[in-house]
């Protein structure tokens, strides 16, 4: 008996030992249905190529979080070992958590990689940008609207600050703001706002077309613009610079990058720094910052009710968004001197340059002749701007750097 006990006894310590070590032992519901999500994100990349270069590194992300016992997403703790930590977990709390570099980084390369010509060609688009920000403001009130209804879902004013921000269709300025303000929740608030920015050939759309006519759309602009000299162009980014980070001082972290690239763009002087910025570095950051917010959402964070709200509320401050600057585009057409295309306006969210094209190919739907593209960049690249200032008009409410 005594051999045959042994023998058992070794069976339940190798079950045991199989218990604590196998994922598939461990893996529960909420993190199965979050690998599910992540692998839904890798499909919409690759198959259906929407945002591909977000969507791919944050569904894999996503799914490295959620396989139990990795260890990748363990933040660093205070007066442990550096060892203790997971990659995913250094790349979210020295990205994102606590120095929020990345974001900036990415403004830095979006900056390179923007013309800002037709912006200065028509500066009227300025308005259009700004107009398109009202859906961050109608997504803030609405998620401090949801505590008064529900209490007990509902936002405080960092968390609304963080939600609102979705509406811009701007990823970095969502994933900072959120990083500083309401940090538990910056994983569905980016991943928000990257889906919408992905789908926003199925959004936009539906509602221009309620909220113009067939005519409307059919105005016909003069395809080009005037032409913009180099000396403009290199004085746009330092004088925006200065007025921009002078009226809102928070929004510095953001703007000053996007302009600071800009300029070594449109300088002549640094190609080798542009080249960068504008390949090597944006591509690493992209991929540190992608994996960083598909580590930010693991089952047990995600799957509460106020996720749901938070992806409802980003929805609702897109769609404002996108209405909100055709019905100013609308105003701006009957007092125009010349045609001006109210759908323009929709260009003002700052999904660049999914919403100009947007705009673009329904122009040439209604009126084979229109070719609204450059027109739509100026509102387009204006809601990059318009969106990294409300950013920093949140922070400026809380934060003192």
């Amino acid at each position: 008996m005594g051999g045959f006990e042994s023998i058992i006894s070794y069976h339940d310590g190798v079950l045991k030992i199989l218990n604590v070590q196998m994922g598939f032992v461990n893996l529960d519901l909420p993190h199965t249905i979050m690998i599910v999500v992540g692998l839904a994100f890798i499909f919409m990349a690759i198959k259906k190529e929407w945002e591909p270069y977000e969507l791919l590194p944050i569904g894999a992300g996503m799914i490295l979080a959620n396989l139990p016992l990795t260890g990748l997403a363990t933040l660093p703790a205070p007066g442990q070992a550096d060892g203790t930590a997971g990659v995913l977990g250094i790349i979210l709390k020295y990205g994102l958590y606590t120095w929020t570099i990345l974001p900036q980084f990415i403004f830095f390369g979006i900056g390179a990689l923007t013309d800002f010509s037709p912006l200065i060609a028509n500066p009227r688009a300025f308005l259009l940008g700004a107009a398109a920000q009202i859906g961050i403001y109608c997504a803030f009130l609405g998620a401090l609207a949801v505590g008064i209804f529900v209490p007990e879902w509902g936002f405080n004013l960092k968390e609304a600050c963080s939600i609102g921000i979705i509406g811009g269709a701007d990823g970095p300025t969502t994933i900072y703001t959120t990083g500083l303000l309401a940090p538990d929740i910056m994983g569905i608030t980016a991943t928000a706002a990257y889906s919408y920015m992905a789908m926003v050939a199925f959004i936009q759309p539906p509602i221009i077309k309620l909220l113009t006519s067939k005519a409307e759309r059919a105005t016909y602009m003069k395809p080009t613009l005037r032409p913009v000299s180099r000396a403009e162009r290199v004085m746009f980014p330092v004088m925006a610079m200065l007025v921009i980070i002078l009226l809102i001082p928070k929004s510095a972290p953001l703007v000053g990058f996007l302009l600071l690239g800009n300029l070594f763009r449109e300088s002549g002087v640094v190609e080798r720094l542009s080249h960068t910025a504008q390949n090597e570095l944006i591509n690493i950051i992209t991929i540190l910052l992608m994996l960083g917010i598909g580590a930010s959402m693991p089952a047990e964070r995600v799957m509460e009710p106020r996720t749901l709200l938070v992806l409802f509320l980003g929805l609702a401050a897109f769609s404002f968004g996108t209405a909100g600057g055709v019905l100013f585009g609308k105003i701006m057409a009957k007092f125009s001197k010349d045609p001006f295309n109210p759908m323009l306006g929709a260009a003002g969210v700052s999904a660049v340059p999914m919403s100009a094209r947007i705009v673009h190919n329904m122009g040439q739907e209604a009126n084979k002749r229109n070719f609204l593209l450059m027109h739509a960049m100026g509102p387009n690249v204006a809601g990059v701007i318009g969106s990294a200032v409300a950013g920093g008009y949140f922070l400026g409410l809380f934060i003192d750097f």
